[in-house]
């Protein structure tokens, strides 16, 4: 068969992911990325020596055998990769000392939890059920193939692999963890649940399928960070044929017709191809480089402000300390909210890197914060020297906390590094600083289960891939949704679709 070619927009993990299943699929691929590295958010940076995480907490996929782990085969992300595993999540640590520790073996939190309130051990008991239960889920199910592929015998097979999960999924999918922490007495626990999980709308079933993951070993952390992570795709794709084109921004997708047929880069060159995958921003995407050309009702109402986002501020810091006896992830609770970055915190996350000896010198740490601010109060920032400015009260306010943490720890700090909702927009283009796409949530939830489509209204041979269809977004979620893009291509074009593994 002939090759076809195929232009993707994007090197993140999705459009990492589409290259690298196309070219194993006989398409002729370029990749053009507006940045020097790949990766997208799936990113990190180097100061003075320390290199900062901006992405990956714990990737599915981490175990042989499990789910994920295939698909990170074929991408070559695993072979002789370390991983490290952790026996807790996070604690969460109350104003008065009073600590949650989420620890990924259910006996072990179920206990814990029990002895913080007897009286909410039924709860308890409940919470160590639904994840022994939810160990096993395979949560590929969903996107092994793309919905639009399925068919009626496809979809007959999916309820049949679903049913078992059907009552769980039922009690839990649409139950977030506050409303969850709504069901205990203890005061504590009602505060410390809804921060068990990233974000207190975070559907309980995610949060669940995390700690029977980690329990199973299967949401380790890949030792060398994130940034090293995709390089390895990086790697896997050229190695497959495969072309990328640094500092090439797309301006433009070129369309004839009713037809998308190549790109012109902001220089003004042109490229052509048969089809074209966008694996950027998905508002960008539709109303920039397409123009707007191709939107319907259904997918205007996804932009039009209604669905939530998820805007964040990090602190990073390089500190001369050893940590590595402290917990990696703590998240404390706060006597009075404060207000920082724009926003009104109730509790302050902070976590150190020591178990990945990669990421700093011997004996130092980095040290991260994240907060979820809004996008328009940074978005309104005026002048550069307002945005530096408040920056750095940003910095000196998290410093001070840090200090009540660990005490001395402001003179130990080597380097400090601010990045806001501008910076993430600035650098991967996402709409509004958006790190997951769309949040997942009660509202987004049943967009994940139906499935978005990857395609719009009125144009052939183009596709879209990445955290804009696949709600919740994370790195194996859209890594599969640079494969379902490549599947969805070769049964268009009356294809089998073929995947290999990465040589070890």
């Amino acid at each position: 068969m002939a090759h076809s070619s195929l232009i993707i927009i994007g090197a993140g993990i999705a459009g990492l992911a589409a290259g690298c299943y196309g070219q194993m699929n006989g398409f002729r691929s370029q990749i053009f990325e507006m940045h020097d590295l790949p990766g997208g958010l799936c990113t990190a940076w180097e100061r003075q020596g320390y290199t900062f995480d901006g992405c990956i907490h714990y990737l599915f996929g981490s175990a042989a055998g499990q789910p994920f782990h295939q698909i990170w085969q074929e991408l070559g992300a695993v072979q002789g990769r370390a991983f490290f595993h952790h026996e807790e999540l996070l604690r969460v640590v109350g104003p008065k000392g009073k600590r949650l520790i989420v620890y990924c073996d259910p006996d072990r939190l179920v206990e814990q939890m029990t002895a913080l309130s007897p009286e909410d051990a039924a709860q308890s008991e409940a919470l160590g059920a639904a994840i022994r239960r939810f160990a096993d889920f395979d949560m590929t199910l969903m996107q092994e193939v793309p919905r639009a592929l399925l068919g009626p015998s496809g979809w007959m097979a999916l309820g049949l692999e679903m049913m078992p999960f059907m009552k769980p999924l039922a009690q839990w999918g649409l139950t977030s963890a506050r409303e969850f922490a709504e069901r205990f007495h203890d005061p504590f626990l009602r505060a410390a649940i809804p921060q068990m999980f990233g974000w207190e709308d975070i559907p309980m079933m995610v949060g669940l399928s995390l700690l029977a993951y980690m329990n199973q070993g299967n949401a380790g952390f890949p030792l060398g960070g994130s940034l090293d992570f995709a390089r390895a795709l990086e790697r896997r794709y050229l190695a497959l044929g495969g072309e990328i084109h640094y500092e090439a921004q797309v301006q433009r997708i070129l369309v004839e017709g009713d037809r998308a047929v190549g790109v012109r880069l902001y220089d003004d060159r042109e490229f052509h191809a048969e089809t074209v995958i966008s694996a950027a921003d998905g508002r960008d995407t539709i109303y920039g480089l397409l123009g707007g050309a191709f939107v319907e009702r259904e997918v205007a109402g996804r932009y039009d402000g209604h669905l939530p986002l998820h805007a964040q501020l990090q602190l990073s810091l390089g500190v001369a300390r050893d940590l590595s006896e402290e917990p990696h992830w703590t998240i404390y609770l706060l006597d009075h909210p404060i207000e920082i970055g724009g926003a009104t915190h109730a509790a302050i996350g902070v976590k150190h890197y020591s178990f990945d000896p990669s990421l700093a010198p011997s004996g130092h740490a980095v040290v991260e914060v994240l907060l979820r601010v809004p996008y328009g109060y940074w978005q309104r920032m005026s002048g550069r020297r307002r945005y530096r400015n408040e920056k750095a009260q940003v910095c000196r306010q998290l410093r001070d906390f840090l200090e009540s943490v660990y005490p001395g720890i402001g003179a130990q700090v080597v380097v400090d590094d601010v990045a806001t909702p501008l910076t993430y927009e600035r650098y991967t283009g996402n709409w509004q600083g958006s790190t997951v796409g769309w949040l997942l949530t009660d509202q987004t939830m049943t967009l994940m289960i139906q499935g978005m489509d990857k395609s719009l209204p009125g144009l052939k041979n183009f596709y879209m891939a990445g955290q804009w269809v696949e709600p919740g977004g994370s790195v194996p979620v859209v890594a599969m949704s640079g494969r379902n893009a490549i599947q969805l291509l070769c049964h268009a074009q009356g294809r089998e679709f073929v995947s290999t593994l990465a040589e070890a």
